[in-house]
């Protein structure tokens, strides 16, 4: 070993020592029984963040239940039915409002109303899903039965 390391070494093991002999040997018994944090601090802490854990899932079921179940910002007359992007910034909504759908085109500086029609049906969520997984499942058979 280079001789820093060893002078290193020597210094760290004496530090124990020249500490406690600082120290009254009250201290160093009274240090060595009692933890440094009381298990009933502890346990007071978790209680509390329990309790207010708690105070925050009751006020959110109040409010839901004030708000009859819908999301918020969803009441009232006007629901986004659907929407697609048509650009990086750009967008079609399709609003209900009423019994009326409206077409809308968003863009970074505008809204425009693009269409007005009276309220349709929406088709069954995950139609394309399935062509999309009917389409993949011809395309692997495909190339199964060619390699």
């Amino acid at each position: 070993m280079t001789r820093p390391v060893q002078i290193l070494r020597h210094i760290a093991g004496h530090a124990g020592t020249m500490l406690a002999s600082l120290l009254p040997a009250s201290a160093l018994a009274q240090a060595s029984a009692e933890p440094l944090v009381p298990a009933m601090a502890i346990m007071q802490t978790v209680l509390a963040l329990l309790a207010v854990v708690g105070v925050l899932l009751l006020a959110a079921h109040v409010l839901r239940r004030l708000n009859r179940g819908h999301g918020f910002g969803s009441s009232g007359p006007l629901r986004v039915v659907g929407g697609a992007m048509i650009g990086p910034r750009e967008r079609i909504i399709l609003v209900e409002v009423g019994d009326t759908w409206i077409v809308v085109g968003l863009v970074p500086s505008q809204i425009r109303c693009l269409h007005t029609l009276p309220k349709g049906e929406t088709k069954a969520p995950g139609n394309g899903e399935k062509h999309f997984a009917q389409w993949l499942k011809q395309l692997t058979e495909r190339r199964n039965e060619d390699g």
